[in-house]
């Protein structure tokens, strides 16, 4: 009788971790969020973080969050589809890791840069290509008229032709022509001080040395990170730089 009273709750616990398996092993996907900084770091990195956690749970893709360099080995990286750089900045990698990142990028996986990646790694020339871009200048935090180029991608498929939003505007140098523009920021709507002129990239993605690279110069902010829009423009850019399916 005690041996049968064990049994049944030891099959339900067997039954629920079973399940809790199949959905874990049936995710779409595997990213990894790489949040270290050595120059500026942004306030809104927690919340971005915790964002992107609750983005993983809710659309079927694991997630792995560190801020330790020595993770990026071969090793390591070989179990991730996409690189996701939470406003990274300053020079963060050593030879090793560069060569480790290089290699996941020519294996055909994918990089995610948001807001300060372009703040990231200056002396790396191969990294500034991926990237599509570096860091000049930005004006105080303003609201303006953001035009929304192409919409025909996953992170722009659901945004308005004009879009108003709010944030800290980064103004680009050595920016990397080869890189399909997604939305630009009309300079005419906010005080852009030293900006860029008629043609002013804020997100874009291309394919460059075998791998899918997606970048948003958007969320300084905490709150974008709460808003439903500015999620599904990254949503729509880590499900295209980890699957790499059509867009047209």
């Amino acid at each position: 009788m005690k041996l049968k009273n064990l049994i049944i709750p030891f099959m339900s616990l067997f039954l629920i971790v079973v399940s809790s398996s199949e959905g874990f092993s049936q995710n779409q996907f595997k990213a990894l969020v790489f949040s270290k900084t050595k120059g500026f770091r942004h306030q809104s990195i927690p919340d971005g973080v915790v964002a992107l956690k609750k983005l993983a749970r809710d659309n079927a893709f694991q997630i792995y969050t560190t801020e330790d360099e020595d993770f990026i080995t071969d090793k390591n990286l070989a179990s991730f589809d996409v690189i996701i750089l939470m406003s990274t900045t300053g020079t963060i990698f050593n030879s090793e890791q560069k060569k480790s990142i290089e290699k996941f990028v020519q294996s055909g996986k994918g990089i995610v840069g948001i807001h300060s990646a372009t703040d990231t790694e200056y002396e790396w020339g191969w990294y500034t290509k991926l990237i599509g871009a570096q860091f000049l200048n930005h004006p105080h935090q303003q609201t303006l008229k953001l035009n929304v180029v192409d919409r025909n991608h996953p992170a722009t498929y659901h945004l308005p032709e004009k879009w108003v939003w709010s944030d800290e505007i980064y103004a680009f140098k050595n920016f990397n022509e080869n890189v399909n523009v997604l939305i630009t920021a009309d300079e005419n709507t906010y005080d852009a001080k030293e900006g860029m002129g008629e043609f002013h990239p804020i997100a874009w993605t291309h394919e460059y040395d075998g791998g899918r690279i997606f970048y948003t110069a958007l969320g300084h902010t905490d709150w974008a990170f709460q808003d439903d829009n500015f999620m599904k423009h990254i949503l729509g850019g880590i499900w295209w730089a980890a699957k790499g399916y059509p867009v047209e």
